[in-house]
């Protein structure tokens, strides 16, 4: 099983300090965080796409090779790649470039966005989201996987003749996820073509990411990719450590009663009760992440959330210490002694590569 944490490249004020960190400071600090991830044994690195304030990160290509030159072994992903208002011919080919230059260690997570007023700044509109989505990551899995694409549809010109360049890295595209909160079409999406399915499973309840993630594996069983169990799924999250709870809970307060997108509302008691939010002692941390498996299944990736809300550098790096010293080796011992032998790994380049080397046009040719 995989972990890891993932960042939304929020610029939000310290409430506890007033500061609000710059573009310049939060840019470094996110390839900071990404190398600390590597130096305590995480896996993964995911980072956001946004292209209006209070975030940053609208090129995360640009980030995750500078990333991947600073790193040699963090699996780098996105935490989404907007499927909607990009071109997917420029998906096609930032993202084969990018899994160049990280020598295969790249996939990345297909969404939506909900952010309306981004969708006209790229010339779609919102009430479009479901079928751009759809029409867009088809084509861009052509675009993948021919050489050579003639192609028409309803939201971008047509395409004669073209080649996507470069090609992927052993003519083997990136493994994708498809990213939902909320959407059943996007979770059918996903087991149609055999991807990955990721819940970003912070802001619901339990019942809900059951529910999406139930019928993801009921779907990837009916297209014939295998059985529901088989399925890939990935788990968002959210914590906030310290090796005593009482300090925990304290610490953190400030920045969830203060923080844009559920300050102000529910109380941190209530919101850990209602959500997988976890805040606490690394006990708790392995506690909880365990039971998520209660209620999804085996499953091949967990990322937590864990720089957002104004945290500053300094806390941010004192979490990824104790997530990989005292919580996600315990997690990797846990998880792994209760994964049936017939649940897979979440893919990688490697283990792609090989599969299409058993595949039998490739044993044949």
């Amino acid at each position: 099983m995989q972990f890891g944490v993932f960042s939304v490249s929020d610029l939000t004020t310290d409430p506890t300090t007033g500061r609000t960190p710059s573009e310049a400071e939060r840019i470094q600090a996110i390839v900071r965080i990404a190398e600390k991830a590597e130096e305590v044994g995480l896996d993964v690195f995911a980072l956001g796409e946004h292209h209006n304030p209070p975030f940053f990160s609208s090129s995360p290509t640009t980030t995750l090779a500078y990333v991947a030159a600073r790193t040699s072994r963090l699996q780098l992903s996105t935490a989404t790649t907007l499927i909607t208002t990009n071109d997917p011919v420029k998906i096609a080919e930032d993202y084969a470039m990018l899994q160049h230059l990280a020598g295969g260690r790249v996939d990345l997570m297909m969404g939506r966005g909900n952010t309306g007023p981004v969708y006209p700044w790229f010339g779609q509109d919102i009430r479009e989201g479901i079928p751009l989505a759809v029409e867009n990551y088809a084509l861009l899995r052509r675009l993948w996987t021919e050489d050579v694409v003639d192609w028409s549809g309803r939201y971008r010109t047509p395409l004669q003749g073209f080649t996507s360049t470069p090609r992927p890295l052993d003519g083997v595209p990136p493994f994708v996820w498809h990213g939902s909160i909320r959407s059943p079409q996007i979770a059918e999406q996903a087991a149609y073509y055999g991807d990955g399915f990721f819940s970003n499973h912070i802001f619901w309840p339990k019942e809900h990411t059951q529910r999406m993630v139930e019928f993801y594996r009921k779907r990837y069983e009916h297209h014939g990719h295998g059985s529901a169990d088989q399925a890939i799924v990935g788990l968002g999250g959210q914590v906030f450590v310290r090796r005593n709870s009482q300090d925990a809970v304290r610490e953190f307060r400030p920045y969830f009663d203060n923080a844009p997108v559920y300050g102000h509302g529910p109380s941190l008691e209530e919101f850990s009760r209602e959500t997988p939010l976890t805040v606490g002692s690394p006990q708790q941390v392995i506690e909880r992440t365990l039971g998520f498996r209660d209620y999804v299944g085996d499953y091949q990736r967990q990322l937590f959330l864990i720089d957002h809300a104004g945290l500053p550098l300094k806390t941010v790096l004192e979490q990824l210490d104790l997530l990989g010293e005292e919580v996600v080796p315990v997690l990797r011992k846990e998880f792994a002694a209760l994964k049936p032998a017939h649940v897979p790994d979440a893919p990688t380049h490697a283990s792609l590569v090989a599969a299409r080397a058993t595949t039998p046009e490739e044993v044949s040719a």
